[in-house]
This record gives structure tokens, sequence and C-alpha cells, in this order.
């Protein structure tokens, strides 16, 4: 893709900060298709890694008043492309763990690896997120819909690293008991587990 000479990455920055959609426009033309290759290299989807560009300049946009000017924004854009990547491979691995369960545990002739019931673990496992304590929530959700390891988490919110390891801990237990107690505990347990990552 060509760029043009005069394109200057700090005059885009300044521009994009008072909300200047053409230098938005700009820096868009200037980075996507790197985000896209760098996408593409991990998923080898092309509508998949057309999301990730589409979500990396979103968060680009939403954060622009966050991004000073000593923040590359090369730097800022990949790492964010790489989160997203972690997690779309996530979701993958999620419904593979999910339909491998369904098909070890139920009988050919009643499948229950069907979309509906998918949709009622995830709805169960998102309403089982909101009742953790707000802390508690940011620092799971950092670690396992963001991929941000533990001292990233603990250096993103000033705690220890051992605060960040006991809360994780404390809310999959929460999550893993609150499957169990609404009837859902070996597909439930299944479905945190992957979502977790673990």
């Amino acid at each position: 893709m060509e760029v043009a000479r005069d394109f200057s990455e700090l005059d885009c920055l300044r521009r994009l900060r008072l909300g200047d959609e053409r230098a938005f426009d700009a820096l868009f033309r200037h980075y996507s298709a790197l985000v896209y290759r760098f996408a593409y290299s991990y998923l080898k989807a092309r509508p998949e890694a057309e999301e990730i560009v589409q979500e990396c300049f979103l968060k680009i946009w939403e954060k622009r008043a966050q991004i000073h000017d000593d923040v590359p924004l090369k730097g800022y854009l990949f790492t964010v492309a790489h989160h997203a990547v972690l997690n779309q491979l996530r979701r993958r691995q999620h419904h593979l763990r999910f339909q491998a369960y369904t098909t070890a545990a139920a009988p050919q002739h009643a499948q229950v690896g069907n979309e509906a019931e998918f949709a009622e673990l995830e709805t169960l496992y998102r309403s089982a997120l909101e009742q953790l304590p707000p802390k508690r929530r940011e620092i799971f959700e950092l670690s396992r819909q963001q991929g941000l390891s533990y001292p990233e988490i603990a250096a993103q919110l000033n705690l220890s690293v051992k605060t960040v390891e006991a809360q994780m801990s404390h809310a999959l237990k929460f999550m893993r008991e609150y499957f169990q107690a609404h009837g859902e505990g070996a597909a439930g347990l299944v479905l945190v587990l992957a979502v977790a990552g673990w």
C-alpha cells in the first residue's frame, strides 16, 4: 500500500486527539495493511484478519485522547493487535473444546452441543462474570479476555503480582461454583476453562 511521503505520525496523533477524522484516515491508510498482515499470519483467515484491523483502529479512535506523543503508535497498534489475535484464537479453542465435550458426553441421537445450549451456557458465564467484585472482574477480563500477563496486569492496576494471582484464583473458583450451583457442572466447567484459556 502506497503511503504519502509527507506522512507525519506525530502530526496525525496531535490532530487525532482533537477528533480530526482525516488524521484518523491517514493513520488507517498508513498502518492498516501492516496490521492485516500481522493478524493474517496467525489466523490464516481473511475475514478474521479484517475484523482484527477494524477492532484495532476502533480502539485507537476510542482511546485517542490517551495516546501521547511519546507513545510509538506502531508499537501500540501491534500490542492491541496481538491481544486481539490471542482473543480470537482463544475463542476458536473455546468452540473446539465445547464441541469435543458435547461429542464425548452426549449420545449420538441426542447431541447437546447445539447453538441454543451453547448460547445459554455463555450467557450463564457472562452472568457469573458480572457478579464478581469490580476489581476482580477487571483483573479477570484483562487476563482472560485481553491476554495480559499477571505482571502486565499488576503494572497497569498498580497491584502486586501476588494480589493479581490471588484475585484470579478467587474468580475462577467462584465461577466454577456458580456453574455447579446452576446445574451446569461439567458442561459449565468446560466452558469456563475454555474461555479462561486453561
